[in-house]
């Protein structure tokens, strides 16, 4: 059976967020605030196993007094808010202000960049008459990410968790997002990097179909290689 619609998760499957050292740098500059090469490396290694960059490396350990709010930070903007700014502040940052400005420099359309094919298997998919919609567990509006880089106009339908108080994998996301789509399950395929979150939508009945969480270099033709597009690949 032709494909008729195709769900995308966000980042690691059509974009990528900014490293760490670049997460950090960009913050450090807003702020103003100096700091020397051994500071800034030691401020990286931390940042990273804390987890505090959504869509960075996972946590190696959530502190106690976040897990509630970690577990359901996808549902809510204060929540996600809450959740990552409390990891951050688990390192010692120079400037109070930091954490807040870190927080609001992953939100922005430089933090992120959309994996080098993403671009022409959104536009073949959108070209043959396929409709598309992104599913993402996340507590921001990711739409400004998508029309800063060019790829708004292939999006049918965004349907994101913190908009519907619910997060992956939770069979609902998929269902509003079928729907909205116009599709019978059946006939749609969802595309994520998480075998947990993204496996959800098999609840409904869609086919799912995965991509690496993998740095952009690393990753050059991982949606071209699931076949979503016919004589694109």
């Amino acid at each position: 059976m032709p494909i008729k619609g195709v769900l995308f998760d966000f980042s690691g499957t059509l974009f990528r967020i900014e490293s760490v050292r670049s997460w950090l740098a960009a913050a450090l500059a807003e702020r103003e605030v100096s700091v020397d090469e051994t500071a800034f490396e030691r401020y990286v290694r931390e940042l990273e196993a804390t987890g505090a960059l959504p869509g960075g490396p996972a946590p190696q350990r959530v502190p106690e007094d976040l897990a509630q709010v970690w577990a359901t930070r996808d549902e809510s903007v204060d929540r996600h808010r809450a959740a990552y700014t409390g990891l951050a502040r688990q390192v010692a940052l120079p400037d109070p202000g930091l954490y807040d400005t870190l927080y609001d420099r992953h939100r922005t359309p430089e933090a992120w960049c959309p994996y080098p094919d993403a671009a022409e298997v959104l536009g073949a998919l959108a070209a043959g008459g396929v409709r598309i919609g992104v599913v993402s567990n996340i507590g921001w509006d990711l739409r400004p990410v998508f029309r800063a880089h060019g790829l708004d106009a292939f999006v049918d339908a965004y349907v994101l968790s913190f908009e519907h108080g619910v997060q992956k994998p939770d069979a609902q996301l998929f269902h509003t997002a079928c729907t909205l789509l116009g599709q019978r399950p059946t006939d749609v395929v969802m595309v994520g990097d998480d075998r947990h979150a993204d496996a959800g939508a098999a609840a409904v009945g869609c086919e799912v179909r995965f991509v690496e969480h993998a740095p952009l270099a690393e990753r050059p033709h991982g949606l071209l290689e699931l076949g979503l597009a016919p004589g694109v690949a």
